[in-house]
């Protein structure tokens, strides 16, 4: 590799300007055109899509970019895949992927003729289509683009643990104002030059919005400078709009750039020492909708927001813009880049990678192609001993933090743990035994007490969930596995990531040359019942609700009671594939309540009747008692012993629910049961009493449509509690025992009347309790350390 970036000579810069004239005659077909692709006939009205959809702004900056890093793709072999951050940037991406010939190669009714581009044009946001974003049908692409900030954390995903790649990511200046765009920035922190790939963003300043001026395009450009440099980066700038000065000065930049990243990896490759670096990224400033109309109607349009989605919008309707619209599109002379045929002339076509070197060729953009099966250690090994079910009691995650320690251990290349500062606080510090926490920034003398930091780690953690989502997303989306936990007041901030997440991998599964990928694991603990100390604000369990809206092909919810089912839910959920796992589990000391093997079965079927928890045997059951949560779990059994106790002749069935989504119809989500299952387990006609987790409409939500619905009566979280005990919170909220034992006797019509001594007794008790806590701060012993009497 030469040390110099060398200047374009006036036929490189002639054909490279050509390839860049291809791209954006594309671009602007795709918007507007449905026939007449080459425009080998003059335009006519019906040529032109009926309803014009797309985003012109951003697409030429777009494709500028892209053929530039193709450059030097070829000449320094590079392996390289690229991101758009840009919303709705998909023709500037869409138009040289078609041009080196992955878009025809996986759909060849879109061949590089006329009657492929045809096709290729018509469909662009066109009914049965292909959208205005980089969506997984999209070669190449591992970002939608307009996901609201993500790309430079993704891009860092992708990096991590790949140390030949380099992604270059092109980040919007709209998309700069997002928070997780913010954040993200600091990923360099978090990069070895020495094991990782490297990131070379590209901050492209078009200076609009969809009709407002951007942040960062109005501020002065020392002030700018100042801002990246303070970020830790090393900013170049490429501006202008002359398309000349500006070829030769993207192409010296950006080798510059290139060159720059080389050195820093063969200084720390070649010392071992992997120091932070100030990493080269580039700020591109060029007019927002570059090379297009420059005025319509006498108002300014190119650099300007009204560049941004269809610079003419009344085509059909307005001879003026019909007229200019042809003089447009004719501007990039179609006649003079593509054959008779339709085909890229054989001398741009050259100025494209061949092969997997292609950025829409790559593996890394369809990374269930590296994928490789964890190496996984036996989940048994981990299990918590369990000699009679509800009588002892363990921290639910610190045995999945030794599990997770392990699986390390055996995957030092593919698999890391994500978390927001909050691993040793959710018990899941033994993983620091195996691998600290990634750290290049600087270190102090007390770091060596216990700051478990070093350039070497694989523990991710930094208070951004943004970041760490989309880390996380970047590493599974090119072929790796990884574990996120996080508290479950927090989780939201990741809502609309798990969102576009979610509709990514539905998206994929449609896709056929789309290999499946690890699935996303979340761990959600330090939950809304052991919140007590936090208050109100850190009472929230409606991350569950969240995900319940999305495809039930790629969402999944678990629920385990104790280790044994976690561990059990855990090593399913790190061996599949193409799903979210959100599994929910409290860190804190809770009751255990089945051994290994028991937790297996049970979780393997996701629902069942806790047979020692029971009565019913060989009777119909006259109260079903049902919980889904280890809290829940707990007093919903000690409202069965009160019961027992109180009402011996009371039937009762107890049924767990680990795998919330059975409580569906199968005919709503692959998990869900039969209608004969869920009627065998919860009657046709008894009452059933849910203690539930989270909100109680969800369950509502799920069930609504089960037989006996009616008799289904929910409890869980209602807003209620601020610092309180744990009990006093669960009473506020009618999800203690007392309460269940009074609903039940409310319910079962052999009690409504007898059960009035019990009920008096039960609210006495919670009186008793409330006073307690309120004299002590503590629960009252004899309920707090309630076990399985039987």
């Amino acid at each position: 590799m030469t040390t110099q970036p060398t200047q374009l000579t006036q036929e490189e810069i002639s054909n490279i300007d050509a390839y860049w004239r291809a791209c954006n005659y594309l671009a602007a077909g795709m918007i507007y055109l449905r026939d007449n692709p080459l425009l080998r006939e003059p335009l006519k009205i019906e040529h032109v899509k009926s309803r014009l959809l797309g985003h012109w702004g951003s697409s030429p900056g777009l494709s500028f970019t892209y053929i530039h890093l193709n450059r030097l793709i070829n000449k320094y072999d590079l392996n390289a895949i690229f991101l758009a951050g840009p919303g709705h940037g998909a023709p500037g991406v869409l138009g040289p992927v078609y041009l080196e010939g992955a878009y025809s190669e996986i759909y060849p009714n879109k061949s590089e003729d006329e009657h492929g581009m045809r096709q290729f044009f018509k469909e662009f946001s066109f009914p049965g289509g292909i959208g205005s974003h980089c969506t997984p049908e999209t070669p190449g692409s591992i970002h939608e683009g307009g996901e609201l900030g993500y790309s430079v954390s993704h891009a860092f995903g992708a990096a991590y643990d790949n140390p030949d790649l380099i992604v270059a990511v092109v980040v919007g200046d709209g998309e700069s104002e997002t928070a997780p765009l913010a954040t993200s920035w600091h990923s360099n922190k978090f990069l070895n030059p020495i094991r990782d790939g490297a990131v070379l963003p590209i901050l492209h300043l078009n200076g609009y919005k969809i009709n407002n001026p951007t942040i960062l395009s109005r501020i002065p450009h020392e002030e700018l400078e100042n801002l990246f440099k303070g970020y830790g980066w090393t900013p170049y700038f490429v501006e202008g709009s002359d398309p000349d000065t500006m070829h030769q000065a993207m192409a010296v930049t950006m080798e510059q750039c290139v060159l720059e990243i080389r050195r820093i990896q063969q200084e720390a490759r070649s010392s071992g020492q992997p120091v932070r670096p100030r990493w080269p990224m580039i700020v591109l400033r060029s007019p927002k909708g570059w090379t297009g109309p420059k005025e319509v109607d006498g108002k300014k349009v190119e650099g300007f927001w009204r560049a941004h989605q269809v610079p003419l919008g009344n085509v059909r309707d307005t001879p003026e813009h019909f007229k200019q619209l042809e003089d447009w599109l004719r501007s990039y002379k179609p006649e003079e880049l593509f054959d008779r045929d339709g085909r890229l002339l054989p001398e741009l076509k050259a100025l494209a990678p061949k092969g997997a070197r292609r950025m829409s060729a790559n593996p890394h953009a369809n990374g269930g192609l590296l994928r490789k099966a964890l190496h996984m250690p036996d989940c048994r090994e981990y299990a918590a001993v369990v000699t009679k079910p509800g009588t002892t009691t363990a921290e639910n995650t610190r045995p999945l933090g030794k599990f997770l320690r392990d699986i390390m251990s055996l995957n030092m290349h593919n698999f890391r743990v994500f978390g927001p500062d909050e691993n040793s606080s959710n018990k899941l510090g033994n993983v620091y035994e195996v691998s600290k926490k990634t750290w290049l920034a600087d270190y102090l003398p007390e770091d060596a007490d216990g700051g478990e930091l070093s350039p070497d780690g694989r523990v991710m953690e930094m208070l951004s969930e943004h970041t760490l989502e989309g880390w996380l997303e970047g590493y599974l989306l090119t072929g790796r596995h990884g574990f996120f936990s996080t508290y479950e007041a927090f989780v939201h901030v990741i809502d609309s990531m798990f969102n576009q997440h979610a509709k990514w991998l539905a998206m994929s599964k449609e896709v056929a040359w789309r290999a499946p990928v690890s699935s996303l694991n979340l761990l959600i603990t330090s939950t809304v019942w052991r919140q007590d100390h936090n208050g109100f604000t850190h009472q929230d369990p409606g991350f569950l609700d969240v995900v319940v809206n999305k495809s039930p092909a790629v969402t999944r919810i678990y629920l385990p009671p104790d280790v044994n089912c976690l561990l059990t839910i855990a090593n399913h959920c790190l061996n599949s594939t193409n799903y979210i796992n959100v599994i929910v589990c409290d860190k804190q000391k809770h009751l255990q309540f089945l051994d290994m093997d028991a937790a297996i079965k049970h979780c393997t079927k996701g629902i069942g009747i806790w047979g020692w928890a029971s009565n019913d045997q060989g009777v119909e059951p006259d109260l079903v008692i049902a919980s889904a949560g280890d809290i829940p779990t707990k007093e919903a059994l000690a409202a069965v012993v009160l019961l027992r106790e109180n009402f011996p002749e009371l039937k009762i069935r107890f049924i767990n629910v680990v795998d919330l989504y059975k409580l569906t119809p199968e005919s709503e989500h692959p998990h869900g049961l039969s209608d004969k299952d869920f009627d065998s387990l919860f009657t046709l006609d008894k009452p059933i009493l849910f203690n539930f987790h989270g909100y109680p409409w969800l369950i509502h939500r799920l069930a609504y449509r089960r037989n006996n619905h009616k008799n289904l009566h929910v409890r869980g979280y209602k807003e209620k509690g601020s610092i309180n005990t744990p009990l006093e919170l669960a009473i506020q909220n009618e999800i203690d025992r007392f309460s269940l034992v009074i609903d039940a006797i409310n319910r079962v019509p052999a009690l409504r009347v007898a059960g009035a001594h019990v009920k008096e007794s039960m609210r006495d008790m919670q009186i008793e309790c409330r006073n307690y806590a309120y004299e002590h701060g503590t629960d009252l012993p004899e309920v707090d350390n309630w076990v399985w009497p039987y």
